[in-house]
């Protein structure tokens, strides 16, 4: 059996400003409510130290507050407590809203299917957030936004690479000097990293060209994100990831999480925080900068800075 936090309070009706920022407070730990003023919620939630520190807040108010914690008494008190954080009605909610979603593909703008996808997948962040005993309707759902994103992408991106079964290589960043990068035109994030990664970490001179056709890659160019290419999706690794573990940079932390959310606003996964900001951001240097090499530029810069910014927070 569990262990459970149990909070009771009894607050004031007047002011009315403290009821707020607990209720608030509460919804944004996932608590279930036992009955007015009692609370409950998985001692492993992550959320705990937060109920913890509410309990507080509330004496601190000088209302009466108690925490308390237990395990249920027996089997079916502990299967009461557990019913109080089952998520599959907003599972099978969102499962829904998926399969819509990917019916209206062909319908909707390029606009709409980003606002659709983005909203699906801060759902699903929300529910998986206060989900502290997944089982396979939180899955199934996962699946279901991983796949809506890559058909969204396919639809937009047809000659979006298929991933390869290959071994990725070891190779000398020596060998890689001076050389002509080629990949698909208007970059999205994972070509667009790729050759930031690159320039700043391998090919002290590279040049990069844009394909409007990657089987007419030239030969003495080092293709990469497509079809055939040198360089491209190996298994579960996107293209930056590939690039960064052939050369050894897959183990430099701010790289590896770079890659991370390369690979998830790339290809879909692991929801991460930073992600749909990152996606905004890279969306917008793709409607400002209409020359390949113009916006190749700026996404330098950006990267630049993200790089930095992780770097700075390990």
């Amino acid at each position: 059996m569990n262990d459970w936090l149990i909070l009771t309070a009894t607050l004031p009706t007047t002011p009315s400003g403290l009821r707020v920022r607990v209720w608030r407070a509460l919804k944004a730990t996932g608590a279930g409510t036992l009955r007015e003023g009692v609370y409950v919620l998985p001692a492993i939630a992550p959320s705990a130290p937060a109920l913890r520190e509410l309990a507080k807040t509330i004496a601190d108010a000088g209302a009466d507050a108690y925490l308390l914690e237990l395990r249920a008494r027996d089997a079916a008190q502990e299967q009461a407590f557990r019913a109080l954080f089952d998520r599959s009605e907003h599972y099978a909610e969102l499962l829904q809203a998926a399969k819509d979603a990917r019916k209206s593909i062909g319908k909707a703008t390029e606009a709409e299917l980003h606002k659709t996808l983005r909203n699906l997948e801060q759902q699903l962040q929300q529910i998986q957030a206060s989900d502290f005993f997944p089982n396979e309707d939180g899955t199934r759902c996962v699946d279901a936004v991983t796949m809506l994103r890559r058909e969204i992408e396919l639809h937009l991106s047809p000659d979006e690479p298929s991933p390869t079964k290959a071994v990725v290589p070891s190779l000398a960043i020596a060998d890689y000097q001076g050389r002509t990068w080629a990949t698909r035109k208007r970059p999205w994030v994972d070509r667009l990293a790729t050759a930031w990664l690159v320039s700043r970490f391998i090919d002290k001179s590279p040049s990069f060209i844009w394909l409007s056709d990657p089987k007419k890659c030239p030969k003495s160019a080092l293709g990469y994100d497509f079809d055939g290419a040198t360089f491209t999706h190996v298994g579960e690794l996107v293209t930056f990831e590939v690039v960064a573990k052939s050369f050894g940079l897959d183990e430099k932390p701010a790289l590896a999480r770079l890659g991370q959310l390369v690979h998830y606003i790339d290809v879909g996964g692991i929801s991460l925080d930073e992600a749909p900001g990152i996606e905004m951001i890279v969306r917008g240097l793709q409607a400002q900068y209409a020359d390949d090499d113009e916006l190749l530029e700026a996404a330098f810069a950006f990267f630049d800075t993200l790089h930095a910014a992780l770097k700075a927070a390990k």
